[in-house]
């Protein structure tokens, strides 16, 4: 179980740990893929060139970015799962993460919850 909060500007955020340090991260229910994540990362987690991905964003701007099978701890579990690097200090968690999971997000409490689904 991973358990967050909902920040000032309300954006759902969690702490992650990877490597030598706990990274915030961004619950994005508008992201369908896995990861992005910062560039400082590419060392902690094995990062194996996939391809060429085209992403959507918003107002219809659309990027073209490097993909990677990346091994990424996470609830528990350590995943094969594709990810993205970017100049960031914040990883941004996609759909593609929550699968087998449930997401509560209580903005009045100001709360996250991430719970893996035992069946």
């Amino acid at each position: 179980m991973i358990e967050g909060a909902v920040t000032p500007a309300r954006v759902p955020h969690v702490e992650i740990p990877v490597g030598a340090r706990t990274w915030p991260a961004v619950i994005d229910t508008g992201f369908n893929g896995d990861l992005e994540l910062p560039d400082e990362l590419r060392g902690d987690v094995n990062p194996q060139f996939v391809g060429v991905v085209e992403s959507s964003l918003a107002a219809g701007q659309t990027i073209v970015e490097n993909c990677y099978l990346v091994e990424f701890a996470f609830d528990g579990e350590t995943r094969n799962v594709e990810a993205t690097f970017v100049d960031s200090d914040e990883i941004l968690v996609g759909t593609g993460m929550l699968m087998g999971h449930q997401l509560s997000i209580d903005f009045m409490a100001g709360t996250v919850l991430l719970a893996r689904h035992s069946g």
